[in-house]
C-alpha cells in the first residue's frame, strides 16, 4: 500500500493502534520465549523462509531457489505452509501436482509445480509437519512464511527483505506496513534483498525471467520472443509493480497493466475483459496456477528465478550442511 510508503496524517491517526499492535505482539513473543505459551519443536531441523513485512517480498522465488539446490545435493527436504487462500476446509493436507490451487493456494502449488518437493499445507504447522514426517522420510523442513509462527520452534531463519521499498515509513501495522520492527534481522541467520542495493550483510538476489510459457499448450519461448510487442500484463501478488516493471525493463511494450489483489481468485470473464483478444497477455506463474482451466492461446506466464551470486550461495548453504552434518558440494551453476 502507498500509505505505508510515507508519514501522513493518517499515519499518525492510526500510530496508537500500531503501538498496540507492537505492545500485544512483544507479550505474545514473551510468553513463548518464557514457555508460558507452548510451542512445537519438529524432531528434525526447520529452516523458516519469512519476512519482517506484509507480502511482495519475493519469497516464494527463495524457497524454489534453496529446494532446488538442497535437492541437487542430495538433502532430503519437505516445505509447509499455511496455505494461505486456500479454499479447503481439510487440514493437513498433501499438496501434489495434481491438486487444485484454488484449494490447496497458489504459492504451495507453484512451489511444488515447479521442484515437486513434499509439501503440506495447514495453520497449524506442527500438523503440516507430522503428515509430512509419516509419508516421507527428511533432512530437513522448510517453512515458507512463518516467522511471527513462534508456535514453531526453528534452527535457522532467513529473512527477505524488498531492495527497492525497504521498510517503508517504519511503522508496524496498521499505521505501516511492518509485522515486526527492523530490530528483528539482528536476531536472524540470513537477510536476503530482492533487488535495489543491499545492506552490509545482506545477500542481493535477482529475479531472473528467461522465458514465457503459453497457458494453454505449454509451449515455451524465450521472453526475448516478446521484445517490441505490444502486450498486456497482470499480476495478483503482493507488489504487481515490480512484475510490470520487469517487463518494461526488458524492452517489452505494455499498453496496458493490471494490479489484482495478492492471492486473488480469477474467472474467464474477469481476464478476457482485459485484452482485445489479439494482444498477448503475460502473467506471473503464481496467477497461471489459477488460469489453467480457462487459458485462451495468447495467455503467458513468465516464471522468474532467484540468483544468487557464487559467494553468496555459498555463504547460505554451507551453514546448512553443517548444521546438518552433512558434506556442502559446490556446483558450477547457480
Amino acid at each position: 500500500m502507498k500509505l505505508w510508503q510515507s508519514t501522513s496524517f493518517i499515519t499518525w491517526l492510526l500510530a496508537p493502534f500500531s503501538l498496540l499492535f507492537w505492545l500485544v505482539s512483544q507479550i505474545r513473543l514473551f510468553l513463548f520465549r518464557k514457555k508460558i505459551l507452548k510451542s512445537y519443536r519438529s524432531p528434525i531441523p526447520v529452516l523458516v523462509v519469512g519476512n519482517i513485512s506484509v507480502g511482495g517480498n519475493g519469497k516464494t522465488p527463495v524457497v524454489v531457489w534453496l529446494v532446488e539446490q538442497l535437492q541437487q545435493r542430495g538433502v532430503k527436504v519437505g516445505v509447509v505452509s499455511r496455505g494461505y487462500g486456500a479454499k479447503t476446509k481439510q487440514f493437513p493436507q498433501l499438496v501434489t501436482k495434481q491438486s487444485s490451487a484454488e484449494m490447496v493456494g497458489d504459492e504451495p502449488m507453484l512451489i511444488v509445480q515447479r521442484t515437486g518437493v513434499p509439501l503440506a499445507i495447514s495453520p497449524n504447522r506442527q500438523q503440516s509437519i507430522e503428515l509430512l514426517l509419516s509419508q516421507f522420510e527428511l533432512d530437513l523442513i522448510i517453512t515458507d512464511d512463518g516467522l511471527q509462527h513462534y508456535a514453531l520452534q526453528r534452527d535457522i531463519e532467513w529473512v527477505v527483505v524488498d531492495g527497492e521499498r525497504r521498510f517503508g515509513n517504519g511503522f508496524v501495522l496498521p499505521a505501516g506496513g511492518l509485522r515486526e520492527l527492523p530490530s528483528r534481522l539482528k536476531q536472524v541467520q540470513v537477510v536476503i534483498c530482492n533487488g535495489g542495493t543491499p545492506q552490509v550483510d545482506e545477500h542481493l538476489m535477482q529475479l531472473e525471467p528467461k522465458v514465457a510459457v503459453n497457458l494453454h499448450s505449454g509451449e515455451s519461448v524465450p521472453i526475448s520472443d516478446f521484445i517490441g510487442k505490444h502486450c498486456i500484463a497482470m499480476a495478483g501478488i503482493g507488489h504487481p509493480p515490480r512484475f510490470f516493471t520487469m517487463l518494461e525493463k526488458l524492452g517489452i511494450h505494455l499498453v496496458r497493466t493490471q494490479g489484482f489483489a495478492d492471492h486473488q481468485d480469477f474467472n474467464a470473464q474477469q481476464l478476457l475483459a482485459l485484452t482485445d483478444g489479439q494482444q498477448p497477455l503475460l502473467m506471473t506463474e503464481k496467477d497461471a496456477v489459477k488460469c489453467q482451466a480457462f487459458a485462451q492461446e495468447n495467455w503467458w506466464y513468465v516464471p522468474v528465478s532467484a540468483k544468487f551470486s557464487e559467494k553468496s550461495t555459498a555463504c547460505l548453504l554451507e551453514p546448512i550442511f553443517k548444521f546438518l552434518g552433512k558434506e556442502y558440494e559446490r556446483k558450477t551453476s547457480q
